[in-house]
């Protein structure tokens, strides 16, 4: 999708679409409409009750000269830049497969802030994102048209905006072609080449572990649940240096199971296809890292991919079986589909000991017991540390992607004490989410900040959303970058 910007009226019989603030339709300028028109697109929107909310849209058809000129109005609520991302996004699923190739987007009246306005065409932008590589018969009368949205009128300021939104928009892209891509094309290798050629010329410095590097570390964890897989098992870090030289302050850690068959203790048949997104939190992560590298963000960030298949096979790992871990604790495996956590914790505790941060945050499509609490509304956040939890919590509300705290405590963590070993993989039915990030916390050194956001509710969508289409929603980049920007960037 590309985005313009100009000071120059929309041709007459251009496609046309106008932001509208709620209850204002009466203050609107109409771009330069003649009477007629006029009357025509203020009857559609009496006759739709449309009343400015954010995210509504009206269309009109209306005289132009010898044809016919398309008219919408968007509804920009309060004017907030949420309320424009909503209509950015709105505009676009009514248009994209509509046959139009072009919109100017006049704000006339309207007064959104430069990053509303560049929010807007990052919504725009966000969902016109397709994945059609696979569709060989696809419908004509389906195949997305729209191919540019002209903004005009624009407050001074917004294309510097847009410059951000731009690069965000790039890692989101990223992180959902990721998420989206079948299993026989997106494992630990591929997985590494294809972000590794998304990233390139971004400036990010590049380590790969493979399996012989993870045993050499002890990395016993990962390793053990790659055992069942014919596929190789792959460390991914890409390190962003933009205040110079240096040791990271944050880390990013991602959960990447390129596909979780749930491995001996395997998952029931029906919606096992799911589980090509169990790479979900190393997607984000990598969305992330190319978003604040595009940006050239202030900042020093590590991103760290811990990437996997967990398949059933004669060397698989078994229920009852002890792995030790890179940080030499030993795990006793009580259920082969609680694999997530072996992978982060040996991640967890390469980045301590390589790059030494002072945070870190792991994101994981990491439990379903997530999914029972809550919905496809919030990832859920778990932190030691009051500050971080906040600052969190605040991105995920200025960005859109919300998260919601749950508790840690010693009571939770005894629920994974061994009988035989340091911890076990997974403690009873109840509080599965917090036993989860307990294990991981076992893993983070005295003294480091660490969250866990367990966004197994997030990264996939049955139904469209505010910026996304069904499928792949990106959910963790806008997160991550707004984390980045508000708390280490100076």
């Amino acid at each position: 999708m590309q985005i313009a910007f100009s000071t120059t009226p929309a041709d007459p019989t251009a496609t046309l679409a106008l932001p509208i603030d709620k209850d204002a339709l009466a203050r609107t300028s109409f771009a330069g409409m003649d009477d007629a028109a006029k009357r025509v697109v203020l009857g559609a929107a009496h006759g739709s009750r449309f009343d400015g909310e954010a995210g509504a849209v009206v269309e009109a058809f209306v005289p132009a000269g010898d044809s016919v000129r398309r008219v919408l109005l968007l509804g920009v609520g309060n004017g907030s830049e949420t309320d424009y991302e909503r209509a950015g996004g709105a505009l676009v699923a009514k248009l994209l497969t509509s046959g139009e190739t072009a919109v100017a987007v006049d704000f006339g009246t309207a007064a959104p802030t430069p990053k509303a306005a560049a929010r807007f065409a990052g919504a725009a932008a966000q969902r016109a994102w397709r994945h059609d590589v696979y569709r060989t018969k696809l419908p004509e009368k389906h195949k997305p048209t729209l191919a540019t949205i002209t903004l005009i009128g624009a407050p001074a300021g917004s294309d510097a905006a847009w410059v951000e939104q731009k690069a965000l928009t790039e890692g989101m892209a990223l992180t959902r072609t990721l998420v989206t891509d079948p299993p026989n094309v997106i494992y630990p290798e591929t997985f590494v080449a294809k972000v590794l050629a998304e990233t390139e010329g971004l400036g990010l410095e590049v380590t790969v572990l493979d399996e012989a590097a993870m045993a050499a570390l002890g990395m016993g964890a990962l390793l053990g649940v790659s055992q069942g897989s014919r596929r190789q098992a792959q460390v991914l870090a890409l390190k962003w240096s933009g205040k110079g030289a240096g040791d990271p302050d944050l880390a990013l850690v991602g959960k990447g199971v390129t596909f979780d068959s749930g491995g001996i203790s395997i998952k029931p048949g029906a919606g096992m296809e799911d589980m090509k997104w169990d790479m979900g939190g190393a997607g984000a992560v990598v969305g992330a890292m190319k978003a604040i590298a595009g940006r050239k963000a202030k900042a020093n960030v590590i991103g760290v991919c811990g990437l996997v298949e967990n398949m059933p096979d004669g060397n698989a790992i078994r229920p009852s079986d002890v792995l030790t871990s890179m940080s030499g604790q030993t795990i006793e495996v009580l259920n082969t589909d609680a694999e997530g956590r072996l992978v982060l914790c040996d991640c967890v505790t390469w980045v301590q000991q390589t790059h030494h941060p002072k945070t870190i945050v792991d994101l994981a499509t990491l439990t379903g017991a997530m999914i029972v609490a809550l919905g496809n509304e919030h990832g859920g956040l778990f932190a030691n540390d009051e500050t971080l939890a906040e600052q969190l919590l605040q991105a995920g509300l200025s960005s859109g992607d919300k998260l919601w705290r749950f508790p840690l405590s010693d009571t939770y963590n005894k629920l994974i004490d061994s009988p035989i070993a340091d911890m076990k993989n997974v403690g009873p039915r109840g509080a599965g989410s917090i036993t989860a990030a307990q294990f991981i916390q076992r893993f983070v050194d005295p003294g480091v900040k660490w969250a866990h956001l367990d966004i197994a509710g997030m990264v996939w969508s049955d139904k469209a959303g505010p910026n996304y289409d069904k499928g792949a929603t990106g959910y963790g980049v806008r997160l991550l970058d707004r984390f980045v920007a508000d708390n280490f960037e100076g």
